[in-house]
């Protein structure tokens, strides 16, 4: 297949491709008698290989380093070995960051519920009033998202009437 082909069946973009092989990652098959470059089935699992590193947040300069590891090897087992160690690192951070993300969603859950309390507020004043809210609609203490907006809506307030009695 010409370039055109492996960038519909990969999601890549032909420029995407020539960047691939001005890097050594990605090499043709073969060339066509006009001097097409023509690739097959391993191509394609090599750009999908490719997109998946760089979904786990590898870099091309990294997945270069990776490949040049791998090729400066003695022996298979070695270079295996290598990446192992790469994959087991990267599994290390992807965990650190699933954490982080699930505190996120538990934030952020959390706040949402709390504000659907805000939707049936009868304040007539502006969102100052916000930070002395201590209506029953909400269950327990603002969690920390809405809590920063709370104190920077108190401390606006106090700068404002400040302002006023000076």
């Amino acid at each position: 297949m010409k370039i055109g082909e492996l960038a519909r069946k990969t999601g890549k973009t032909v420029r995407a491709l020539h960047l691939y092989e001005e890097l050594g990652l990605l090499q043709p098959a073969a060339r066509s008698e006009g001097g097409f470059r023509l690739y097959g089935p391993d191509e394609v699992a090599r750009v999908s290989w490719l997109t998946k590193l760089q979904d786990m947040g590898f870099s091309l300069g990294r997945i270069q380093e990776l490949l040049r590891l791998v090729e400066s090897s003695r022996t298979a087992p070695e270079a295996m070995h290598a990446v192992r160690e790469i994959f087991r690192k990267k599994l290390d951070e992807t965990r650190r960051q699933v954490i982080k993300l699930l505190e996120l969603e538990r934030d952020l859950s959390e706040s949402l519920g709390y504000l659907e309390g805000c939707r049936v507020c009868g304040e007539p004043e502006t969102a100052q009033a916000c930070a002395s809210c201590d209506a029953e609609r909400h269950n327990g203490p603002a969690p920390a998202l809405v809590t920063g907006i709370h104190v920077g809506a108190h401390i606006q307030a106090t700068a404002i009437n400040d302002d006023r009695s000076a």
